[in-house]
């Protein structure tokens, strides 16, 4: 099931949270939605769960405009927020059932049976929802944007404040129900979008910046100048090198040339060909992987 975002826009007052915001997620993809605070990104998982209204744009669900009163497409999506709401005094798989007859379900019990197992909260189901650890919290949350089997789901900053080891419990949880589903996981942990997402969606100041696969956007294919490492069997000056189309510096590095690109183009090709015709034999040839951290800074810096 797949979710198209077109050209959503937002105001609250005289400030635009969002502006023009456009991207398609495809079914069964894991895309990661990253920003700094304050960048939208809560804003628009609101709106395309249905719980805000854009000021201008849509968010379609399989074909299908989300609308506030749209009940039935709702029910293709499962939303856990950033600040998880749950009611403290309840019991685990009490609070699951009461979810669970939220939505009619014919097989309530064994549907909350379902969830627990794969949230893996068998020995904390008779305890109180308050007496959990923030991780295990974050599992019965999960469990409860699941209760309906959703086709898609979208998960705002689902490890805040949570430990290592709880981090890397959820990460492979959402692994794992990725498998079937459509998945927006936002967060503006780079770590978390590199090891759970296979592309990301970048914004800043409501504005999206980019959008690619995690390699495309590391390499500089998108968002920036590309940067290749090349080495030659024979020497070569600088001044060849800045002589070939697209090549706008180089500057050497351990043995090898560090070359940034002019612009978005791809300059390996370019490179190539001046091996072949300056009787060179390329020894190295290869995009220089940036730190996704830095890749974020670089987009989002005002």
């Amino acid at each position: 099931m797949s979710v198209e975002i077109r050209h959503i826009t937002k105001l609250f007052g005289k400030q635009k949270a969002l502006d023009e915001v456009s991207f398609t997620v495809e079914r069964g993809e894991v895309v990661g939605f990253l920003g700094p605070n304050g960048a939208g990104k809560s804003t628009l998982m609101k709106i395309i769960t249905g719980y805000l209204p854009a000021s201008a744009g849509e968010v379609l669900v399989n074909g299908c405009k989300v609308q506030a009163n749209s009940t039935n497409l709702k029910q293709e999506i499962g939303y856990l927020p950033e600040n998880n709401p749950l009611y403290a005094d309840l019991y685990v798989k009490e609070f699951l059932e009461i979810s669970a007859g939220f939505y009619r379900l014919p097989n309530k019990k064994q549907r909350v049976t379902e969830m627990i197992g794969l949230t893996r909260l068998e020995r904390e189901q008779h305890k109180k929802i308050g007496a959990l650890s923030k991780g295990y919290r974050q599992r019965v949350g999960l469990a409860q944007a699941l209760i309906h089997n959703p086709q898609v789901l979208i998960l705002d900053e689902p490890t805040t404040g949570l430990d290592p080891n709880q981090i890397d419990e959820i990460r492979a949880l959402i692994r794992e129900i990725s498998r079937e589903k459509t998945v927006i996981l936002s967060s503006h942990i780079m770590q978390e979008i590199e090891a759970v997402c296979s592309r990301a969606v970048i914004i800043n100041l409501g504005k999206l910046v980019a959008d690619g696969e995690i390699g495309q956007l590391k390499s500089g294919v998108i968002g920036q100048r590309q940067v290749v490492v090349a080495g030659f069997d024979r020497p070569v000056t600088r001044a060849e090198l800045l002589q070939i189309g697209g090549v706008a510096d180089a500057q050497p590095e351990a043995g090898n040339w560090l070359l940034k690109a002019a612009s978005e183009e791809d300059i390996r090709p370019a490179l190539f060909r001046f091996a072949v015709d300056s009787g060179r034999i390329l020894l190295t040839l290869h995009e220089k992987q940036q730190n996704l951290e830095n890749v974020f800074r670089k987009l989002t810096r005002s």
